[in-house]
């Protein structure tokens, strides 16, 4: 498998599940602005949408969208636990996690990074994004994770958003709870060997 990735964009997601997982793969960076892959081919005949992440299979298939990747990632690794038995309960919680993280949590702070985006529209997404903050905190409470006892891909993704959140002003002590989960998920190995690869620490 090959993961197309940004350093510390929402690939990262991908990543950390990808190196949870203990599958074999390869990465390759993007340069989203041209379109151009580290090695020189074009991104887009790997990935029409134009944005990371984009897994390509063994078998040639091309997955993307973060969430889609990460179930996919998971049901490959049964063992590893990485997301509920599928058709349960708690899988269905973890997809409802997945589904919040992205479009309330991942789609909100990401605006903040749009140049175009002007200074009334940020404050106003802000706003919306610190109730959905305090939710969050509220929601993983002591954890030690978002569904309990075990690390799950919805780990790794909220992880990643809320490594974004110093970027763009925001004081994170204000959600003790999604602190601490940060730090925990931060110190795994496989975390650790995906920051390392993306150069992050």
């Amino acid at each position: 498998m090959k993961l197309y990735y940004k350093q510390g964009a929402c690939s990262l997601s991908t990543h950390i599940a990808l190196h949870e997982s203990g599958l074999a793969f390869d990465i390759e960076a993007v340069d989203l602005v041209a379109k151009k892959t580290e090695s020189g081919a074009d991104f887009l005949a790997i990935n029409p949408k134009g944005y990371i992440p984009a897994l390509v299979l063994d078998d040639g298939t091309t997955l993307t969208e973060g969430v889609a990747i990460a179930l996919a990632i998971a049901a490959m690794a049964p063992n590893k636990n990485l997301a509920p038995a599928a058709s349960t309960p708690q899988y269905l919680k973890l997809v409802e996690w997945m589904i919040f993280i992205a479009t309330e949590l991942h789609k909100t702070t990401g605006a903040q990074f749009n140049p175009a985006m002007p200074d009334e529209g940020k404050a106003a997404l802000k706003t919306v994004l610190v109730r959905r903050l305090d939710y969050a905190d509220k929601a993983v409470g002591n954890g030690p994770f978002v569904m309990g006892e075990t690390f799950t891909v919805a780990d790794g993704y909220l992880f990643t958003v809320f490594s974004w959140l110093p970027r763009i002003g925001m004081d994170v002590s204000a959600w003790p709870n999604l602190v601490a989960h940060s730090a925990r998920v931060k110190a795994r190995p496989g975390v650790q060997a995906a920051l390392k690869a993306e150069k992050l620490i």
